[in-house]
């Protein structure tokens, strides 16, 4: 298995501002140094809740994009993604565009993550149609898909339409870099098991859930005729290090099944048991974001792999 660390690009009411870029970058380096697999970023414009205070979020493909290249050591293998860009936000074909450039800067280290989005105040706020999410997803499968497997795409649907459109010139990878689609859904589901390398199911929760997840995925593959071993598995893990800094005030209870929390053999052990799961890769974000806890969370990945 696979794991990954989550940058945050949310601003964080303690702080009263977003992470610098300057921040965002050193937790990248460290990252790296301490041996994660990848880094990921959420693609979100903002967040509006009622009765909370409004959340705004640094650009996710902006940020990919500088991450590409200041992961650049020779020989790197960090990957990059995100966890997972709106499809709605971005022309499916220009965003198709889109990835194979960055394929090209990462030097063929990025993971395509795409989905319909969910967060209806953000999609208004920013004048992105919100109707029909998945049917626009849909089409914009159809068209990205094809175009980043080599292809050349004429598509006329009713929300997309393309005209003779190829992608050139073609990025390090011939097949493009592969595709993560988010799925909970049952049609959201068939999408992924249709067009998707691996299905992300954004917070995996308690281990005894992730059986339950895992059937769901696995019957939509059936569905379309699809060997389930092929399609893999991410989505999200907490850690919670209290002793490092304040947590957020959701995370109340760490200890109980919120998060992964103890010492480097207790984090280690929850990590293999999602592994053993049939996980692929792990999203780990942690709390408190600081070098202290990814620090200690790397500690958490040496004795996970030592284990294995």
């Amino acid at each position: 298995m696979e794991v990954g660390l989550i940058l945050p690009l949310a601003e964080d009411p303690r702080l009263g501002r977003a992470p610098l870029w300057a921040e965002t970058r050193r937790s990248a380096h460290l990252a790296e140094v301490v041996g994660f697999d990848a880094i990921w970023v959420y693609d979100h414009l903002l967040h509006r809740f009622p009765g909370h205070p409004e959340v705004g979020f640094r650009e996710a493909w902006t940020t990919l994009t500088a991450l590409a290249e200041t992961i650049s050591r020779p020989g790197s293998g960090l990957k990059i993604g995100a966890a997972v860009l709106c499809a709605g936000f971005r022309n499916p074909a220009v965003l198709a565009k889109m990835a194979v450039t960055l394929d090209e800067i990462s030097g063929g280290r990025l993971i395509l993550g795409l989905g319909a989005g969910w967060h209806e105040p953000e999609f208004r706020a920013f004048g992105v149609p919100f109707d029909h999410r998945v049917s626009r997803f849909e089409e914009a499968l159809r068209i990205i898909v094809p175009l980043l497997r080599g292809g050349r795409v004429d598509f006329s649907g009713t929300y997309f339409t393309v005209a003779d459109t190829e992608i050139r010139p073609r990025g390090p990878r011939p097949g493009g870099p592969p595709i993560v689609i988010a799925a909970f859904g049952p049609r959201m589901l068939r999408l992924a098991a249709t067009y998707a390398e691996a299905w992300n199911t954004d917070w995996l929760g308690p281990l005894k859930l992730v059986a339950t997840q895992r059937a769901r995925v696995a019957a939509a593959c059936v569905e379309i005729g699809r060997d389930p071993a092929t399609l893999a598995i991410t989505g999200g893990v907490t850690v919670a290090y209290p002793d490092l800094g304040p947590l957020p005030s959701w995370l109340t209870h760490p200890a109980d099944e919120q998060a992964l929390t103890g010492s480097a053999e207790a984090v280690a052990s929850g990590l293999h048991g999602y592994a053993e799961a049939g996980v692929s890769h792990a999203l780990c974000s942690v709390y408190p974001h600081n070098e202290a806890a990814i620090r200690r969370l790397g500690e958490a990945l040496a004795t996970f792999r030592a284990a294995r």
